[in-house]
Order: C-alpha cells, then sequence, then structure tokens
C-alpha cells in the first residue's frame, strides 16, 4: 500500500485554445497525450510493468497500446491483434515506450497538420475500408486517450503515489 503522506500532486488544467473546432480539438487531444506521457515518464520501471489489477493492466501496456491507436487512426498501419498491443516485453523499458509514444504522436501531428477539412476522409489508404473523417478520427483519439489517461492515473498512484494530470 502506498503511503498517501507521501503523495505528488502536478495537475495542469485543461488548455485554453482558440475557437475553431479543430484548435479545440486538437488542444485536447494534445493535453490527453502529454498527460499520459507523464504518468509513465519517471515511473519505477518494476512496478510500471507489473499489473495491480486484476485485468493485468499496466502502465506500459497502456502507453504501449496507445502507441499502436494512434499509428493505426493517423498512419494507417494495421493492427491484427488488439490485446497483443497491451503486452510489455522483457526488452522493453519504459524510456523506450514513452520516446515510441511521442514518436508516433509527432508523426500524426504531422498528417493532421495537413488535414483542414474535419469532415474529409483521412489521408491513408485502407483496402477495402473507407478511411474516417479527420473530425471522427480526433474524437475517437480523444475519448480513447481520456479513458487510458484515467487507468494510467489510478495505476501511477498505486505505484508511487503520484497524482493529478
Amino acid at each position: 500500500m502506498v503511503d498517501t503522506s507521501q503523495r505528488r500532486r502536478h495537475d495542469n488544467p485543461p488548455p485554453r485554445t482558440a475557437n475553431s473546432e479543430s484548435e479545440v480539438l486538437r488542444g485536447f487531444l494534445d493535453y490527453l497525450r502529454t498527460s499520459i506521457a507523464a504518468k509513465v515518464d519517471g515511473a519505477p520501471e518494476p512496478m510500471a510493468r507489473t499489473s495491480a489489477v486484476p485485468s493485468g493492466t499496466t502502465l506500459l501496456g497502456l502507453l504501449k497500446h496507445l502507441t499502436y491507436v494512434e499509428r493505426w487512426i493517423f498512419l494507417g498501419e494495421d493492427v491484427t491483434d488488439w490485446q497483443a498491443t497491451f503486452a510489455v516485453e522483457p526488452s522493453d523499458r519504459a524510456a523506450d515506450i514513452v520516446a515510441r509514444y511521442r514518436n508516433a504522436v509527432e508523426r500524426a501531428n504531422e498528417v493532421l497538420d495537413d488535414c483542414t477539412d474535419l469532415a474529409a476522409p483521412l489521408p491513408r489508404s485502407r483496402p477495402g475500408r473507407p478511411a474516417a473523417s479527420v473530425r471522427w478520427a480526433l474524437t475517437h483519439m480523444i475519448e480513447e486517450t481520456g479513458r487510458h489517461a484515467g487507468h494510467a492515473d489510478i495505476l501511477r498512484e498505486l505505484i508511487d503515489g503520484t497524482t493529478g494530470r
């Protein structure tokens, strides 16, 4: 059990963005992306890869999964086994998983920088499947990242008492 007298709270308020729909959606997505990466960054290595919940979810597994989701949605990379995207290999280091996630986010943002029409399909090709709209992709990624950021909040608090966004 974590000593709650040692809790550290680092809370960042939601972003203040411009008024366009695109800027609001991208602002909130980047806010959540930064929040979850910060949850993993600096977490004690052995505990970040160990599950403290019956589902088997780990802090590193959450970020590894989100890396795959970013690449799937925005870069068109194929994923055949979503459950496997949560698996953390013995060779996976926390710093490497954080770096891969940040790289996927950077590449996704490069794609989004060229997307000026939220109703247009994402510029990725998937044989036999139409691409989702940019609006749908951003909204889905906000939901997906926010959901897993909440999981990460709980897991990180169980690991070392760190709280906040």
